[in-house]
Parts: structure tokens; C-alpha cells; sequence
């Protein structure tokens, strides 16, 4: 949906100020939606690389922003019953495996508190399609490779996806319960320029730059589904108007049955990956950067981070068969053009 017909269209995005909201906000506004941003500014990482961000949006007139905390119930049901959205996105969340070892209260609070307060508020607006961030983290010890969204997420490995997992089954509730269409997505390694600061492209570049050694876990036996920014958040784009299947019938008992593209025979629910549906070893993606900054790495080999996984890999034929589309970067193009960006941003 672009141009004239997208005016009429309202969303409101959690997570404004952070890496991918910020890339989906723009793009949304860009192609004419209205645009309310909600995010708490928290700490975790530079919080004037947020702060740039969200200056940026507001150089747009069909963007509006509220600076609270998933935590704060009712500063977010007032945001959201006073926007009154068309469609709602719930990016916002603590973020990183090695953090959630360290601090697992903040994980608990935003992604398990945040996302019940968020569930309670679209209950009571009613948007016409809510879509949730989820990960790839979620796989856990699943060695079955490429994922599939039909696979098993009883095996989290930390408590950053434990709390992914709980987010996906309590929106499943609540799409069942009040009938409310929403698509969780699984998000496979994204990176890209305005990025955060605690990936590992940020980091490795930031460190090569200054002339340190880049810490490679697992002694460089690790592979990603790396996903370039842009090609995510035209992936959300496009699967904002693919709604769950809708009410069908009462045919088992007093539970509502769906049928159509649901995953969920009891809710117009669905999980989709979006990922490049490629594996990148470790070592060819510092490759990547080392080929980008023409500065070879000199690599600190460490072992496994706890909580972390060592190889993703997304089967993205659903993601295909819904919007037609599949991710399609290729690493040595997304890195360039991260470089290009950290240059510029950090005159380096």
C-alpha cells in the first residue's frame, strides 16, 4: 500500500529510537503513512545514536513520538488509545544475549511486562493487525538446519530468547482469546548502517578503526543468517496488509477454529523467519570487513559466549509464499555500506 491510499493508514511502532524502528519508521513514512513512535531511551547503548534517530524522524510531519517505558502501562495505553492505529508494531525490547546473562530483571521487565502491557492495550484499540519482533535466538538448541517456523522452540539457551519465546505464546493468547490478528517474526542477524552498538559488526569495525583486536567467539566456529536492514524492514512492510486468517468456524466444540494461511488452528496467529536464508561463517564475514576497511583483523579467539547459539539458518519459503519477496543483500554489499555510513557518522 503507497502514495494516497497509505495516508489513511495509522501505525503506531514501539521502538522508535532503536536500530530497526527507526529504518521501518522512515521507510513507512516515506511511502505516506502516519507515524507514532513509543520508546523509553534506556540506557543500554549511546543514547545520543537514539536520540539522532528520532531527530531525523521528526524532520517528517506525519511523525509524533512518546519518550516512556514499556514498564509504564498506562503512559502506553494512552499513547496508543490517543494515536488510535490502523496497524501496531512491537519492536521495542532489551536486546542482547550476553546482557540477559548479566541483567536478566531489565529482559524480564521490558520483553515479558513491556509485551503484556502492550497486549493489554491493543485489546482494548483493536488495530487491525498487530505484528511482534521476535528472533532467531528462539531456535535455541535446535540443530536442524534451516529453521522452520513449524520447529520446536522448547530449548531457549538464555534469557533473552526464554523471554522471546513467553512473548510469542502470550500474543498467541491474546490472538485467541480476543480475536486479534497478529504476525510474529523471527529475525535472523540484522545489521546495517545506524546500527547498535553492541553488534558485532559495530564492534569489530569500531575496534579495527582504532587499531585494537576484535573478539571472535567459538574460536571463529560460528555462522549467521546475516539480514541487511533494509531488506527486513520492506519484509514488515509488506506483511502488514497479509492479515492472519480470519474467524471460520465453531466446528470443535466452543473453540473458534481459523483456517487459511493461520499457523494456529485456534487464532489468527502466525511466526514468520525473515532472514537472507543463507549461512555466513564467522570468518568470512570478518572477511567482509577487513575487504570494506582494507585493514586486516587482528582476532582475539575466545570460547562459546554463554547463552549464545552457534549457527543460524532461516527457511524463508513462508516469508516467499506470503509476500513474494526474500531478502537478497549480499554481505560484502551490506558491510560496505555500513562502513560507509560508520565513516561518515564517526568522521573516522
Amino acid at each position: 500500500m503507497t502514495g494516497h491510499a497509505a495516508e489513511k493508514q495509522r501505525v503506531f511502532i514501539t521502538g522508535t529510537a532503536g536500530f530497526i524502528g527507526f529504518h521501518l519508521a522512515r521507510l513507512l513514512l516515506a511511502e505516506g503513512y502516519v507515524v507514532a513512535g513509543y520508546d523509553g531511551m534506556t540506557e543500554y547503548y549511546d543514547v545520543a545514536l537514539k536520540r539522532r534517530r528520532h531527530q531525523i524522524l521528526f524532520q517528517h510531519p506525519h511523525f509524533s513520538a512518546t519518550e516512556a517505558m514499556l514498564e509504564d502501562g498506562e503512559a502506553l495505553h494512552s499513547a496508543m488509545s490517543e494515536f488510535a492505529p490502523d496497524i501496531v508494531i512491537h519492536l521495542a525490547a532489551q536486546a542482547g544475549v550476553r546482557h540477559s546473562v548479566e541483567q536478566p530483571q531489565a529482559f524480564v521487565d521490558a520483553n515479558i511486562i513491556g509485551t503484556f502491557h502492550m497486549l493489554e492495550a491493543v485489546k482494548v484499540v483493536r488495530p487491525q493487525h498487530v505484528l511482534m519482533a521476535s528472533t532467531s535466538s528462539v531456535y535455541g538448541a535446535n540443530d536442524d538446519m534451516p529453521f522452520t517456523e513449524s520447529q520446536a522452540v522448547a530449548n531457549p539457551l538464555s534469557i533473552y530468547s526464554a523471554t522471546k519465546v513467553a512473548g510469542e505464546a502470550m500474543a498467541h493468547s491474546y490472538a485467541h482469546l480476543y480475536h486479534i490478528p497478529m504476525t510474529m517474526f523471527r529475525f535472523f542477524t540484522v545489521y546495517g548502517p545506524w546500527g547498535r552498538p553492541d553488534l558485532a559488526l559495530f564492534k569489530f569495525v569500531a575496534a579495527m578503526l582504532d587499531g585494537k583486536a576484535i573478539d571472535v567467539y567459538n574460536n571463529g566456529q560460528m555462522a549467521r543468517d546475516f539480514t541487511y536492514i533494509a531488506d527486513l524492514v520492506r519484509a514488515v512492510h509488506l506483511l502488514m496488509d497479509v492479515v492472519p486468517a480470519q474467524l471460520a468456524s465453531r466446528d470443535r466444540g466452543d473453540y473458534v477454529r481459523y483456517e487459511g494461511d493461520s499457523l494456529s488452528p485456534v487464532a489468527p496467529w502466525r511466526v514468520v523467519n525473515i532472514g537472507n536464508g543463507d549461512k555466513i561463517a564467522l570468518m568470512d564475514f570478518i572477511q567482509a570487513i577487513e575487504q570494506a576497511l582494507g585493514i586486516s583483523a587482528d582476532c582475539h579467539y575466545m570460547d562459546m559466549q554463554l547463552g549464545d547459539i552457534p549457527e543460524t539458518w532461516a527457511d524463508c519459503g513462508l516469508l516467499d509464499q506470503l509476500i513474494g519477496y526474500r531478502p537478497q543483500t549480499k554481505i560484502v554489499d551490506g558491510v560496505k555500506i555500513f562502513v560507509e555510513w560508520y565513516r561518515d557518522y564517526y568522521e573516522k
